[in-house]
């Protein structure tokens, strides 16, 4: 097994469930100390998805900013087993060449304020 092998399998296991119990716990923590922040974002599949397609792509960073209008927000980009951002991707063409692109660097995230709600509200609803 090579080093870079080993490397991919420990990036990509980065994270765990925790259970809803101490994740009500975490959320709940943070708006008791940051009551008017951002409670959470909303980021969609398909950016994810396409993100983590992404030749050598074994998970994803997340990096803390504030966009055009000077809110926050979160830019996002995929990492390779080395922990770098994939900023170009390199690929072969059709006629053998050499191509490389631009990686993807995303954002346009759905901020969620919930002043006034609790962590006990998980935007869940019973259909």
């Amino acid at each position: 097994m090579t080093q870079t092998t080993i490397k991919t399998q420990n990036i990509a296991a980065i994270g765990e469930e925790i259970g809803l119990d101490l994740g009500k716990q975490m959320v709940k923590a943070y708006q008791d100390a940051n009551p008017t922040d951002v409670s959470a974002y909303l980021i969609g599949r398909n950016i994810l998805e396409q993100i983590l397609a992404q030749p050598g792509c074994v998970g994803i960073r997340f990096y803390n900013a504030y966009n055009e209008l000077g809110q926050k927000t979160l830019v996002y980009v995929g990492v390779d087993a080395n922990e770098s951002a994939i900023i170009t991707v390199t690929s072969v063409t059709t006629t053998g060449e050499f191509e490389t692109t631009k990686g993807i660097v995303a954002d346009r995230i759905k901020p969620i304020r919930t002043e006034g709600i609790d962590a006990d509200d998980w935007g869940v609803t019973n259909d």
